[in-house]
């Protein structure tokens, strides 16, 4: 037996929509003039999209004109609970084991302080490799120093 979809409906109806109309994210974030990660992201409702944005993608993906508006509200960020999927826990994975590498590694190069994921983008590549694919993934943040203020 299949467990439900962890994913909330707005998501689903995205995600089939986009298989109906056989686009490829990479399509639409084309059309949204926007990478594609930040794409995927906005359409899961982790970035706020404006009105001619859902416009865009309402037309793109055939769906009613005011489908995807709730959309345009301020996000709550948060995960979407499905840590289980093996590539996301993978990235979990790989934060657990490398995280306090990159802490140590970012201190020293560029002293106290943190990469932010708000001045922040990231980019999937592929790149082929002897032995199988590898997939590169870019996160590339501001640093923002710890300090005190007076």
């Amino acid at each position: 037996m299949n467990p439900p979809s962890l994913l909330p409906p707005l998501i689903t109806t995205v995600r089939l929509a986009k298989k109906k109309q056989q686009l490829s994210w990479q399509d639409i974030a084309d059309a949204l003039g926007k990478p594609a990660p930040w794409t995927v992201s906005a359409l899961y409702g982790q970035h706020p999209l404006d009105d001619s944005q859902v416009s865009i993608v309402c037309n793109l993906l055939q769906l009613p004109a005011e489908s995807l508006n709730e959309l345009t509200l301020a996000p709550y960020r948060c995960s979407l609970n499905i840590a289980n999927d093996p590539t996301v826990y993978r990235f979990h994975e790989a934060l657990e084991v490398y995280g306090p590498a990159l802490k140590e590694l970012i201190a020293e190069q560029f002293g106290d302080g943190i990469m932010s994921a708000i001045n922040f983008t990231v980019d999937i590549e592929r790149r082929p490799h002897e032995d199988g694919d590898r997939i590169v993934v870019t996160f590339d943040g501001k640093f923002l120093d710890y300090r005190w203020t007076v």
